[in-house]
């Protein structure tokens, strides 16, 4: 008998190659709250490339009082991994940069040392969950003046930041945003799984990104690929913003400059 009440499955995603790049993760060994050792750092990079990343820059905390990494630092791991990956013959796309974080040591920082971007001169930086930085609009615009573009790292996690309002003013100030895939999915919450959809409800998100800390954030990514609001926004006209397109600009690649 013909089932009226039957339903289709709902829509999933293969895989995340229709981003291609992933641009925040934490993958060097023994260097953050990340891969603590590179056997991790292998596995999980491999996680990566089984959910269709096909490049990747890892970026390390840059925090002075707990992860005072420095460039030559990363760049040292950033090496020991390639050599690993290349001895296993894993071929991914694989570069490192920072995540630094917003207090006066990286406004001194900013004076002297090149610091280490993506693609575009694009330079991913974070705050405090509890506060905003005191003079963020004053260091956004220094480095600005010294060539670099800001991306704001998963501006949906901080909890003073909720409106509209709050999300445009971080665009004026010339900050790109990039939203957490795991947001989406309520993985850190519901709030904030509410302040992501709001981000991406008014065109404001610029990257969507993994910040892969370990196995279980790569087993929830692979359950993402069924989420609902996942499913959605990758598949929307405009996804390939989200790698870096459109009004982000050129696409994610894997030269610097």
């Amino acid at each position: 008998m013909f089932n009226l009440f039957k339903t289709s499955p709902p829509p999933t995603l293969p895989d995340f190659s229709i981003l291609g790049t992933d641009l925040h993760s934490h993958l060097l060994p023994g260097i953050d709250d990340g891969a603590p050792d590179l056997e991790t750092s292998l596995t999980l990079i491999q996680e990566l490339q089984s959910l269709g990343f096909r490049r990747i820059f890892t970026t390390p905390h840059v925090m002075s009082d707990i992860y005072p990494n420095s460039r030559n630092q990363i760049l040292r791991k950033r090496d020991e991994v390639q050599e690993a990956l290349d001895e296993l013959g894993i071929e991914i796309e694989f570069d490192a940069a920072a995540e630094y974080y917003l207090n006066p040591n990286f406004a001194g920082m900013l004076k002297g040392e090149s610091l280490l971007t993506l693609p575009g001169d694009r330079v991913l930086v974070e705050m405090s969950f509890y506060q905003p930085y005191r003079d963020l609009h004053r260091l956004l615009f220094d480095l600005q003046m010294k060539g670099y573009h800001p991306i704001l790292a998963h501006p949906e996690r901080y909890p003073y930041y909720r409106t509209a309002e709050d999300y445009e003013n971080l665009k004026a100030l010339g900050c790109a945003l990039q939203v957490n895939l795991l947001s989406l999915t309520g993985y850190y919450g519901k709030p904030i799984q509410s302040a992501a959809k709001t981000i991406l409800d008014l065109g404001l998100a610029d990257f969507l990104a993994t910040d892969l800390h370990h196995a279980r954030h790569a087993e929830n990514l692979r359950q993402a690929l069924s989420h609902e609001l996942v499913v959605k926004t990758l598949q929307a006209s405009d996804f390939q913003k989200y790698s870096g397109g459109t009004a982000a600009g050129p696409h994610i690649r894997m030269e610097h400059g």
